[in-house]
């Protein structure tokens, strides 16, 4: 395993143990999601390289492609829980709630 590599599995692991461990408030949330997110761009990116191969190397540009919308759909989300509830915190979401 190159250190390339390994850190790039070092960050996806990093925003994995972040979703997991710092669940409190929406926004730490978005933040290691889109973490995860670029480090696969950037995996993806290294692979289609290394393999030299012409079909996948539009993959990592829609995989950005999804990762920008994701990250303003994500967003939207935060600023209207913030004006419906006030905060961001992840116990104000729940579905059973009016």
């Amino acid at each position: 395993m190159t250190m390339t590599t390994y850190s790039l599995y070092s960050a996806f692991m990093l925003g994995m143990t972040g979703m997991i461990l710092h669940r409190a408030h929406l926004l730490s949330a978005l933040i290691c999601l889109e973490g995860m997110m670029l480090s696969l761009f950037i995996t993806m990116s290294f692979w289609s390289i290394q393999t030299e191969s012409t079909l996948c190397t539009l993959a990592p540009m829609v995989l950005l492609t999804f990762s920008a919308c994701e990250a303003g759909t994500g967003l939207a989300i935060l600023v209207a829980t913030i004006r419906t509830h006030g905060t961001d915190t992840m116990q104000n979401l729940n579905l059973l709630q009016c």
